[in-house]
């Protein structure tokens, strides 16, 4: 029976923490008296009245929760859940599951705990990120291809949702009670946690790749919540055609072809919707949605949500890198012979004449300049989408979320015009120092808690390495391919100005002080100016383009991009070597570490009324002079930092050392902290500030920075350090379980840390969730096992494929009295194995038992599909 009236079991005690009505009642009295349930919360407990155990017997009361929409619909699934041997049978279904979603990268090593963990990353990974389906395979030719090769071919991702979890609730998520169950996303979360997909599953192609660039809008921002994928079937004739070959009465073909040519659909929807109307489908549920998608067109999809965030584009490069390690013979085609759309959002980027607001300071004793309400509604933007509104549904049409030319046609670039279209902005976006790139959407970048850093007009040095690194990478590009892109025209403008003012700055031959001299904190006028003109040119081009682009477009050579970048190139290593001058400045933080500072703010010391007042009636002002702020070493600036001297072995170490020497490492707990002490901070920076040290983000270990830290040594050969930090408890499963407080395969928001006033909390985690760890311990995976490039281009240009791990001994065979026993093959030579590409086992053979770093095999033994053996030395 159900107990569904909670007075019943907690009697008067409304805050549900003493059942009361067990102290003078029997559960079978509960079950049996009269219940209510009119006028309160219900309850949901199952109860068991009357059992008798025997000696060492067990039973379970297990509990159904769901929804369905009639009442009516209640009874028949009742008596079908609680008939005998359901629950087992689900059980066993559930397991049976899990194991099969997670075999694609099952691991077989001496640490059973670490094969696990794998598992659960995955499977975790999965859940926020999504799991790639693979839809559209109606014959061999498409069976055998990959989304790029076959336009039949779809990329579905199921399961997909927001971090939602029962200790944070106020992160609600959605999932549809459909087929293909998924829901929205928040754009950071779900660009990193899909960045090995093509790993897994290489039949997707670039397809992600594809679908974030698609996302860039004309400013360079992008949306904050990505929808699932939307089909639709172009030609009506087609619809009609499937519907008549999927059903077997005139009604239901009917019905469907209503259906299919009514406008897009989701997999799921479109199967809620065939059982709603009474359509029957003649075909295999599997066969009639591979038909249906394989007729269709996708069209990725996304809402604007909140906000423009500093660092959404920052994971860009790691998705290509992962589509280039699996497709390399592909970089031409997808970076100039596709073509993307621009998302069109209707928050536009205030300029600055409209966002510096004269104001009082915390103290209310004098007023001070900052940047507030960055971004505002636009009407007029709204009303453009107006015209896209269904008139049988009031829904805005796909077509609505496009940037178009004033005569309606969708505008659209390659992917590779796209990525220079960014860094172009970003560039322009730099602040007055030339050091990072300014937060002038009005959200900060990945640390959410220095929400107050946009309000500071501040920047972030993270921003800045990721532009280096997207700079390059366009560049070399163009280098190789020596082919010319095409910009919108607008854009050409704004470089024509943005390089005007480089050649003034240039010749104004200004240099930072001597190496043994600071560097001033006030911001010379040669750099402020040069600020301005640029902020300048992107404030105007923005304007241009805030509803249409013009529809004209300039081609610019290979190499004058080429140049051009170079140029860039220099001025932002120009200002990443006079940040790590300016340093960091915080408790105990004299600035002369060498560690990367994370972020800057501007105190804007000198103004001028421009006539203008925001929404609140405060005055806004032109800013004449300024003046550079400092914070306390955040992780993500060594972190950032690393990528963009990654091949630099010696590098990579120094830093690693000069972080472990630092502020920012936790010696009582051998991790780091998400911050270093920000003791006498303001206020201003951030909710941070409101938490107690060792606490959320203020100097806690925050799992996902500190995994994103590690991945950055393994990436720079520094193995050493690596599986020492790994194994010394900085990575799952290796931390110390009772100080961890709960399971070795969980991932935790931050872990509390030594700076917490509570001895008994440091080192244990807090808010399970659905995080980026899990992606950062995937690409750990990935580089453990199978190395950076599996596949790669020789001098020839011909496809070479070469596992190149990076496996210590002990994941071999291992001392540790916890450890499992080695295993060995037919000549008793030592090996482990694990899943490539989700599908194919792959056993290394350790002859001498040493470690294997960065180490290619002799040789390969290939079993194909017919059971064929072939042997190959050296690459294949």
């Amino acid at each position: 029976p159900i107990i569904y009236d909670t007075n019943a079991v907690f009697g008067r005690d409304t805050s549900l923490t003493n059942p009361d009505g067990f102290a003078d009642k029997t559960v079978k009295e509960l079950t049996t008296n009269p219940q209510y349930g009119e006028a309160r919360t219900s309850s949901g407990f199952a109860a068991l009245d009357d059992y008798t155990l025997q000696p060492g017997e067990s039973v379970s009361i297990v509990s159904f929760y769901g929804k369905v929409d009639h009442i009516e619909d209640v009874k028949p699934i009742a008596d079908h859940i609680t008939k005998a041997g359901y629950v087992g049978r689900k059980f066993e279904q559930a397991r049976t599951m899990i194991n099969d979603l997670t075999a694609s990268v099952e691991t077989n090593t001496t640490s059973h705990l670490f094969d696990g963990a794998v598992r659960q990353m995955f499977l975790d990974n999965s859940l926020r990120g999504g799991m790639p389906k693979i839809l559209g395979d109606v014959d061999e030719s498409a069976r055998y291809s990959n989304y790029d090769e076959d336009e039949r071919v779809k990329v579905f991702h199921v399961f997909s949702r927001i971090h939602g979890d029962l200790e944070r609730d106020y992160n609600a998520f959605f999932i549809d009670d459909t087929y293909f169950s998924q829901g929205h996303g928040n754009f950071r979360d779900v660009c990193q946690n899909r960045r090995d997909d093509v790993t897994f599953t290489p039949r997707i192609g670039s397809f992600d790749v594809q679908m974030f660039l698609s996302f860039i809008q004309a400013d360079a921002y992008e949306p904050l919540t990505v929808e699932a994928v939307i089909y639709y079937i172009k030609d009506p004739n087609v619809g009609a055609q499937i519907a008549g070959e999927s059903t077997s009465d005139p009604k239901s073909a009917e019905i469907l072809t209503n259906i299919l040519n009514g406008g897009p659909f989701r997999p799921g929807q479109l199967f809620q919707l065939i059982g709603q109307l009474g359509v029957i489908i003649s075909l295999p549920k599997e066969e009639f949605i591979n038909r249906i998608t394989a007729a269709s067109q996708d069209l990725a999809m996304a809402t604007f949500g909140q906000g423009y965030w500093g660092d959404h584009w920052d994971y860009y490069l790691d998705l290509i890198h992962s589509y280039l390690a699996i497709y390399p013979d592909g970089e031409e085609s997808l970076m100039y012979d596709k073509s993307l759309r621009y998302f069109f959002s209707t928050a536009t980027v205030k300029p600055r004449s409209e966002k510096y607001v004269l104001t009082l300071t915390y103290d209310g004793k004098s007023h001070h300049v900052l940047q507030l309400d960055s971004t505002t509604f636009d009407t007029d933007k709204e009303k453009e989408q107006e015209q896209f509104r269904s008139s049988k549904t009031g829904i805005l049409g796909t077509e609505a979320y496009w940037q178009r030319t004033p005569e309606g046609e969708v505008f659209e670039s390659s992917p590779l015009a796209k990525l220079f279209l960014l860094g172009s902005i970003k560039y322009a976006t730099r602040d007055a120092y030339g050091m990072g790139v300014e937060y002038e959407g009005g959200r900060p970048g990945w640390n959410d808690a220095m929400n107050g850093l946009p309000g500071m007009v501040g920047s972030g040095m993270p921003e800045t390495y990721e532009l280096h690194q997207m700079l390059g990478y366009v560049k070399k590009v163009v280098d190789k391919y020596g082919r010319s892109i095409v910009i919108p025209t607008e854009l050409a403008d704004m470089i024509v100005e943005v390089n005007s003012a480089l050649d003034t700055l240039q010749a104004a031959g200004y240099t930072d002080p001597a190496p043994t001299e600071d560097i001033p904190l006030a911001v010379p006028d040669v750099l402020f100016n040069y600020w301005n003109a640029v902020a300048t040119a992107r404030e105007k081009y923005r304007a241009k383009v805030e509803y249409y682009f013009s529809g004209e477009t300039t081609e610019l050579a290979a190499k004058d991009v080429s140049g051009m970048i170079s140029r860039w190139l220099g001025e932002v290593e120009m200002g990443m070597a006079r940040a790590i001058r300016v340093g960091s400045h915080g408790f105990e933080d004299n600035g002369k570490s060498g560690i990367p500072p994370s972020y800057f703010s501007y105190n804007i010391t000198k103004w001028e009324l421009n006539g203008g007042k925001n929404t609140v009636g405060l005055p806004t002002v032109n800013a004449l002079a300024m003046e550079v702020g400092r914070f306390p070493l955040f992780l993500e600036g060594p972190t950032r930092y690393l990528k963009t001297v990654i091949d630099d072995e010696d590098a990579v170490n120094d830093m690693y050392g000069k972080v472990r020497k630092s502020g920012l490492r936790d010696e009582e707990l051998k991790m780091y902290f998400v911050s270093a002490s920000l003791k006498g901070q303001s206020y201003d920076m951030g909710r941070m500030m409101a938490f107690s040290p060792g606490w959320l983000e203020n100097q806690s270990i925050w799992m996902h920075m500190s995994y994103k830290y590690y991945l950055e040594l393994l990436r720079g050969k520094a193995y050493d350090k690596f599986y020492s930090e790994m194994k010394g408890g900085g990575i799952l499963p290796f931390m110390d379980p009772v100080k961890y407080g709960r399971s070795l395969m969980e991932c935790s928001s931050f872990l509390a840390s030594s700076v917490f006033a509570d001895p008994s909390f440091h080192g244990r985690g807090f808010s399970a969730r659905l995080s980026g760890s899990t992606a950062e311990f995937l690409s750990m995976w990935k580089l453990i096992f199978i190395g950076s490039h599996p596949y790669y281009l020789d001098d020839d240009d011909k496809l070479v494929f070469s596992l190149k791990p990076a496996v210590p001994s002990w994941m071999f065979k291992d001392e540790d009295p916890n450890s499992a026993d080695p295993t060995y093959d037919e000549n008793g030579i030592l090996t482990i194995s694990f899943k490539l590409f989700a599908h194919i086992p792959v056993t290394y053979h350790n002859s001498k038992g040493t470690d294997l770093f960065d180490v290619a095999p002799n040789s390969y033994k290939v079993t194909l599909s017919d059971g064929s053996v072939k042997e190959i030395t050296g690459g294949v």
